[in-house]
């Protein structure tokens, strides 16, 4: 079987899972990766960061866990599991 073919076939399947199962596995996919070479950022980048920074460490904002990020995002989308 070649490349293609078992490309394919993995499509088809994924593609034949609920969307719960089709989700979990685009994240699983995703958290396959490594890590990436970025580009270096600019000035505007490097400033907002900064400006960021500032407003979480003088408490003007409150940052939330990634887990509740995700539960929300889940939430919001439907989506269960």
């Amino acid at each position: 079987m070649s490349l293609s073919a078992n490309y394919e076939e993995v499509l088809r399947t994924a593609r034949s899972l609920p969307e719960t199962e089709r989700v979990r596995l685009v994240e699983e996919l995703l958290n396959s990766f490594g890590p990436t070479a970025a580009e270096p950022l600019d000035d505007l980048w490097l400033a907002e960061i900064d400006r960021r920074s500032d407003e979480i460490d003088s408490g003007v904002v409150r940052t939330i866990p990634w887990a509740e990020v995700r539960r929300q995002a889940r939430e919001r989308a439907k989506l269960n599991g």
